[in-house]
């Protein structure tokens, strides 16, 4: 493998990048006219416009790709996460083109991306799931029969979905019609397909995720846990590893669960497998994401491995020079995602010029960037412009050096996440390590963020009129 392809953009093709480079691999960016002079375009060896600012117009344009990376003699291509990582048939346009997809087979894709087939292929490995349909439904009084045999409150979820799309929680009978409409109007809307399938609601859970690797010689890994529970609308902000709360005896048991799930779909390359832990440490198998998660730096800083380098290496046919045994937890990784969003304003999207950004440096300290100071933020895609993530001896020193990093990342110009990130780094709930999803529901409003803003403000000032005082002492000469 002599050359990769990246395709996608920002931070995450920086950071495939920087491991093949590593490897000793030539890269190749695509970029839209609103990427043009962007970091990612800038780090490959080769950049090839593709199309006009829409992902629809250029990222997500796989035979448009496929075409590049055959005119450049590409040998792979690495589809990082979002566009075009989880698309089965783009994967097999690259197997017929005799370019290897650093990622699973198109089977897999297929069989996780769709949650029922999923929940079908693993039901064979006995691993606990949460009670509910076992196919995809849009008969709203067949459904609503089947909700009250589950006992409300109930989860109504888009077969096709992801990323809190389609998704209604019911607390109770009377609003199920409503909800059932809303969801799927909204799961026609965004994926172009109505099916939805209902599952009990897991009241205060956690999200759990664990990281798995397989090789094309039956061999299948996994490196431990994330804890993703901190989320604002379905989606995560920050992520630690391991968890507060798993017990080797359960970590090891959601280790081997997760393998199974790999084997149920003939696995190949870097996946996680999502679970729901309750109040009881019970867990239930949620999804398989068929990519490498956004998340995966405080997996590496943890097991001390390059999951790039992996996925590369199983994707040219070696096989694992890790076995299970060989893998063992070292210290604790906090993981923040840098998002331009204000989290005055209900976190919508912050658009602007960064008019300064300056990222943090120091041991322990990782950030995975990809802007620059002067840049605008583009509108047409995910508003995250790094991630930033600490990692310390112990969990208190991890998310200490977290909050002394989110001090001095400086950007200004537009409104970040990175405030949000101080706020729940200092609150009491995550710092015992005791949260669940409805963590930003139960603890989190603006006024509580701007009260902890003023709050630092008055310190701040205080210490600084003490500071001239001192000065204004030392300054004064004794006169005779």
């Amino acid at each position: 493998m002599k050359k990769i392809l990246v395709a996608n953009r920002g931070e995450i093709a920086i950071r495939v990048m920087k491991t093949a480079k590593k490897m000793g691999i030539k890269t190749v960016a695509v970029f839209s006219t609103a990427d043009r002079n962007a970091p990612h375009v800038k780090y490959a060896d080769e950049a090839v416009l593709i199309g006009e600012a829409p992902s629809n117009q250029s990222y997500l344009l796989g035979d448009k790709i496929i075409e590049v990376a055959k005119s450049l003699n590409v040998d792979a291509i690495h589809p990082g996460y979002g566009f075009l990582s989880e698309n089965a048939d783009f994967a097999e346009a690259c197997e017929k083109n005799n370019i290897t997809f650093i990622g699973p087979k198109s089977k897999a894709i297929k069989i996780m991306g769709s949650k029922l087939a999923a929940k079908e292929a693993v039901k064979a490995y006995d691993i606990p799931m949460v009670p509910g349909t076992d196919e995809a439904i849009t008969d709203i009084a067949a459904a609503q029969k089947i909700a009250k045999e589950i006992g409300f409150p109930i989860l109504i979820k888009a077969s096709a979905g992801g990323g809190g799309k389609g998704m209604r929680v019911v607390e109770k009978e009377a609003d199920f019609t409503s909800q059932m409409d809303r969801a799927i109007s909204e799961a026609v809307n965004a994926f172009g397909d109505g099916s939805v399938f209902i599952e009990k609601y897991v009241a205060s859970p956690r999200h759990i995720e664990i990281q798995v690797m397989a090789d094309a010689h039956g061999n299948v890994i996994h490196l431990f846990e994330r804890e993703c529970s901190i989320q604002r609308r379905h989606q995560k902000v920050v992520e630690e590893a391991p968890s507060a709360v798993l017990t080797p005896e359960l970590r090891n048991k959601m280790g081997e669960a997760a393998i199974k799930v790999a084997k149920s779909c003939d696995y190949l390359g870097a996946g996680t497998v999502e679970f729901l832990l309750d109040d009881d440490k019970n867990f239930y198998f949620l999804e398989m994401n068929t990519r490498l998660q956004v998340e995966h730096p405080v997996t590496e800083l943890i097991t001390n491995t390059d999951l790039v380098e992996l996925q590369i290496r199983v994707a040219r046919g070696e096989e694992l020079s890790l076995k299970q045994e060989d893998l063992k937890i070292e210290g604790h990784a906090v993981e923040l995602r840098v998002y331009a969003e204000d989290p005055l304003n209900d976190f919508l999207p912050s658009v602007g010029n960064l008019e300064v950004y300056k990222l943090p440096v120091g041991e322990n300290i990782r950030v995975d960037n990809g802007f620059e100071e002067g840049m605008d933020i583009p509108i047409y895609y995910d508003p995250m412009l790094a991630k930033l993530i600490t990692y310390g001896k112990t969990r208190a020193e991890a998310i200490q050096l977290m909050q002394q990093a989110i001090r001095e990342y400086q950007v200004e110009g537009i409104q970040t996440t990175l405030p949000f990130g101080d706020f729940v780094c200092e609150h009491e709930a995550f710092r015992s390590g005791n949260f669940d999803t409805h963590f930003v529901k139960k603890y989190y409003s603006p006024e509580a963020l701007k009260s902890k803003q003023e709050e630092e403000a008055k310190i701040a000032a205080l210490i600084a009129v003490k500071q001239y005082l001192e000065d204004q002492k030392l300054l004064r000469v004794p006169t005779n």
